[in-house]
């Protein structure tokens, strides 16, 4: 059955500007053109807006949609399987916070008791899904599905006073590590008083600690432009400081020594 953009836009419950706006990005273009200069979209057309609107709901961004509906090795199964995974675990996650929600509004009317640590149930959820949604990708390729796997379950784990200590370790980490750019010594004692205090940062995220894995990552600081711009905004050239700080710390003892999340 052949489609034109009105009939498709309204098939989808999406707009017949969102259409032509796919279409300019080479992301969806139609099957042929009438006669008349109308677009037309088939049924292939059909499947392919499908699947870029379930990957719009995830969250994935249009560029990155594009990429993968053009991979020589998509298939349109596994990725409805990949969609229907997903959007059960989002499922879950919206039905965490709506009990949430029920919760403090039954609290507030003085009908049960809410513990804090009720209050933020569903939030570390969502903290995994958009580092997902930002990284997942690369740090998967970097460490595989087990690893990142296992660290989103540390996260999900995380109440109210860990995730706070997180933010403090944090801010320290930061502050220290700009500090320590100052002195333009990545062997000095503050840019690996920054290494260790990064290595704490991880336990926050990682199962275990290597020291190959902490240099990995610190590499990749380097090489993916996200990373990159969030250390840089610490000072210019910070993230290329704390890759060379790292690599220092990891060879020497202090990468052995314990610390406590």
């Amino acid at each position: 059955m052949d489609y034109s953009v009105s009939k498709l836009a309204k098939l989808a419950n999406t707009s017949e500007r969102t259409l032509r706006y796919y279409d300019a990005l080479g992301l969806l273009s139609p099957a042929r053109q009438a006669g008349n200069g109308y677009r037309v979209y088939g049924e292939r057309e059909v499947d392919t807006l499908q699947q870029i609107l379930f990957y719009r709901e995830l969250g994935v961004p249009l560029d990155a949609i594009k990429t993968i509906l053009s991979s020589p090795v998509f298939d349109a199964q596994t990725a409805l399987s990949g969609h229907l995974r997903a959007l059960r675990e989002k499922r879950r996650r919206l039905d965490l916070l709506i009990a949430n929600v029920e919760k403090t509004i039954k609290a507030q009317k003085v009908e049960t008791n809410m513990g804090n640590e009720e209050k933020f149930e569903g939030f570390m959820d969502r903290l995994v899904e958009e580092n997902e949604q930002k990284y997942g990708a690369e740090t998967r390729r970097a460490y595989g599905d087990s690893a990142i796997d296992g660290a989103n379950r540390k996260l999900k784990k995380m109440g109210k006073q860990e995730y706070e200590g997180l933010e403090k370790l944090t801010d320290e980490l930061n502050k220290t590590l700009k500090q320590a750019h100052l002195t333009g010594d990545p062997a000095g004692a503050l840019a690996q008083k920054a290494c260790a205090l990064h290595k704490k940062w991880l336990g926050y995220y990682w199962e275990g600690y290597s020291r190959e894995a902490h240099r990995g990552l610190a590499q990749m600081y380097t090489q993916d432009r996200r990373f990159t711009a969030y250390y840089d905004r610490i000072a210019p050239g910070c993230a290329a400081f704390l890759r060379d700080a790292v690599n220092i710390f990891t060879a020497g003892k202090e990468a052995d020594e314990t610390t406590d999340v």
